[in-house]
Formats: structure tokens, sequence, C-alpha cells
């Protein structure tokens, strides 16, 4: 899998290229301004982007702007933010287009290389993976809930386990239940949720959208 990496800190560039590069992904290029990455992200179109959100010069949002400009670009391409900073703006923004294929992670509670790849195997899919503390940052600047009022408590659960990228499988695992009834609760949740079955369409990520922002119905 090839891989654009923007990291500003040194350090830390060259420790997460070394781990992706021992794990099998092929680093195509390593960057540490936006400017950079967008360049970069021109030239190689990789299998997936790994964006810091704040980076040289002004160290605000100019890494998700790049993210959000290259998706504009190639509709699709995964991104997975890595950042210690939640900009709900620019993550809402990234989250809105659709297409699935996003992630976003803070770097102080991602637990482990294990945990990280996986998250970025889920993307590079056009899955999610969602840090709680992004969902619950995004939710926090949210103040329109209805669409979500018409859920039970055990499908708001399996749909919160749904805005961390997990499979049927793995709510299945997490919460003791069979794969069966996850697959129930997922279809009562679209159904109330007014979420159809579309060629077009992630039912998933709309489903997320759902959840973080109470808008879609």
């Amino acid at each position: 899998m090839r891989v654009v990496l923007a990291e500003d800190l040194p350090l830390l560039r060259e420790g997460l290229t070394h781990m992706l590069t021992a794990r099998g992904f092929e680093v195509v290029e390593a960057v540490a301004t936006g400017e950079d990455l967008a360049e970069a992200l021109r030239r190689h179109r990789p299998d997936l982007a790994i964006v810091d959100v704040r980076l040289p010069p002004s160290f605000t949002d100019e890494g998700l702007r790049a993210a959000l400009a290259a998706r504009r670009e190639t509709p699709g391409l995964p991104v997975l933010v890595l950042s210690q900073h939640v900009e709900q703006l620019y993550a809402r923004e990234l989250l809105a287009d659709g297409d699935g294929a996003i992630g976003y992670l803070l770097k102080d509670r991602v637990l482990g290389g294990d945990q990280f790849v996986d998250a970025l195997h889920r993307v590079a899919a056009g899955g999610t993976a969602l840090d709680p503390e992004v969902i619950s940052a995004l939710l926090a600047g949210s103040s329109r809930q209805e669409p979500l009022a018409a859920l039970t408590p055990r499908e708001r659960e399996v749909l919160e386990q749904m805005t961390e990228g997990r499979s049927n499988a793995a709510i299945a695992q997490r919460l003791h239940l069979s794969d069966g009834a996850i697959s129930k609760h997922t279809t009562s949740i679209f159904a109330k949720l007014g979420i159809t079955d579309s060629p077009d369409d992630n039912r998933r990520v709309l489903a997320v959208l759902a959840y973080l922002d109470g808008t879609r119905s």
C-alpha cells in the first residue's frame, strides 16, 4: 500500500516511516508542510494519506485543508488524520462528502502499532476510524439530535461502535451479541434514520454522519 505521510516533527515522521515500512507499507513520500503535502498527493496519487492537522508555516489547519483539496481532486482518497487536536469545522467537512475512507485519531490515544495499522487498513478499504474523543468533540458542536431520538439504547450503542469504524462482526464481539443480532440492529438503524440502500452511497458513513450532527433524516 502506497502512503504519503505529513508530519512536521522530524523524529515522529521518521519513526512513523520506519514503523510503516516494517509493516509492509510503502511510504512514497514523507513531508513536513501543507504545501509539500498537496504537491505529494498530486504527484503520487497514493492509496492512503496520513496527515497531521497543524503543519508549517502557520501551524493551524494546513494539513486538513490540503487533505480536503486532495479529496476534491480525487474523490474517495483515503485520509487518516493523526493529530493532537480536533478541528471541528474541517473534520465535519472531511466526513460530509459521504465517500467514507476517513480516519481521525488523536496521537496521545493511539495505544500501539497494531491499533494504528488496523485503523489504516480500515480507512484504506473505504471504512472509518474515529477516536471517541473526536466524536465527542463533534457532538459537542452539534445542536440537533432529533433523528437519533427514535433509536433504542441498544441501537445507539451499535451506532456508536459503527462511528469507530468497526464491522458488524467486531461490534458483535464487543457487545457480546450474535452477528445476526447486530445485522438486525444496523438494518433498523438505517431504516429509522431514513438511509436507503443505494449504489451511490455508503450507508454506514451516512449513519455515522447522522450520529455526529443529527441532521440526516
